[in-house]
């Protein structure tokens, strides 16, 4: 489980653009950040992530990532 302050600190270090939203490229970027954000969302891998709760960009932003956690259940 992670805070919002810890998940915030992970998507900041994957959104290498400093765009505010993290694309499948960023994702791919970074296998061991990935892999703990697909943990804690419950998804298998990055595509289905962005596919399932991402925007029609193909990135997805802090607020559906965290939307995502939450309803996971690995929010603190």
């Amino acid at each position: 489980m992670a805070t919002e302050q810890e998940l915030q600190s992970l998507f900041n270090n994957l959104d290498r653009d400093q765009d505010g939203k993290i694309s499948v490229n960023e994702l791919f970027s970074s296998p061991g950040l990935s892999a703990i954000i697909l943990a804690e969302t419950g998804v298998s891998s990055p595509q289905e992530l962005l596919e399932m709760h991402g925007d029609k960009g193909g990135s997805i932003t802090f607020e559906e990532l965290k939307k995502v956690v939450e309803k996971a259940g690995n929010l603190n």
